[in-house]
């Protein structure tokens, strides 16, 4: 919410992300990685496309704006705001700061609502087929690309099909194809559903971020009828070798998931 503010109080400038967490998360110590997250999920909230984005673009090396339009909120046709007096010139700014301010918690209250139906819509799908999966069925999602500028997709994608390849090569594991998986990239489905449409009891998902000669691989494992993270981890590499960066990323999630799942097949997490 308080991003969301942020940014619609400066609609149409250029915000840093030095001043996103001043302002954004003042008084806490966070890195810039927890503004590209909560810019990611805004985004996901909201439909947005980072490459065509239809809200907030992402400005290589300077930071986020607000591309949609923010405008007043206009409450009745006798809205005072235009009438002419004595005192208009002062009550402009002030009135303008209302006017942007309610244009912004409307906006929120958009943001609220798309949350609850959210949740509505989880809560109300059906689990049955997700219990009848295989216990150790996983479905492993497209990585998502938070690095500055978006332009390691390309190894995001690379790293979803080693993952996908390294665990269906673990006894008794059953994972959907890369062909399977990418049919929900960028594409707004509740992970409930995913898991049934799928036929899996849980779901794999995670992000790239890139900073300097540095790699960092963030996973985390959820049990699809609950949606709780059973298991997450980040792994920072030297971005040299690809394939190589790859391959060890991959083998290391593999493994943790696999005793992750095996020792929770058949067992209920606590709701």
């Amino acid at each position: 919410m308080r991003l969301l503010l942020c940014l619609a109080e400066h609609a149409a400038e250029v915000v840093s992300i030095d001043d996103l967490i001043t302002q954004v998360w003042s008084g806490v110590t966070v890195s810039p990685d927890s503004v590209y997250q909560a810019v990611a999920s805004l985004r996901r909230v909201l439909g947005d496309d980072p490459k065509q984005p239809a809200y907030i673009a992402t400005v290589p090396r300077l930071g986020y704006r607000m591309v949609a339009t923010v405008g007043p909120w206009v409450s009745s046709p006798a809205d005072p705001a235009g009438a002419a007096g004595s005192d208009a010139p002062q009550r402009g700014p002030r009135l303008r700061n209302v006017l942007l301010w309610s244009g912004a918690a409307t906006l929120c209250l958009a943001l609220v609502g798309a949350f609850l139906l959210y949740g509505k819509i989880t809560s109300h799908s059906s689990t049955p087929a997700v219990h009848a999966s295989p216990p150790k069925s996983i479905a492993v999602l497209p990585f998502l690309d938070l690095t500055e500028g978006m332009n390691e997709e390309p190894f995001a994608d690379g790293m979803t099909e080693e993952l996908i390849d390294k665990l269906s090569k673990v006894p008794e594991f059953r994972v959907p194809a890369p062909t399977s998986s990418f049919y929900f990239k960028d594409k707004r489905v509740p992970i409930a559903d995913i898991a049934r449409r799928l036929g899996v009891v849980y779901v794999l998902d995670g992000s790239v971020r890139k900073s300097g000669g540095r790699l960092r691989v963030a996973a985390r494992l959820m049990r699809a009828d609950d949606g709780y993270v059973m298991w997450s981890e980040a792994y920072d590499r030297p971005f040299d070798d690809i394939l190589m960066v790859q391959d060890d990323i991959a083998g290391e999630v593999t493994k943790a998931l696999r005793s992750s799942i095996e020792s929770g097949a058949g067992h209920d997490v606590p709701r």
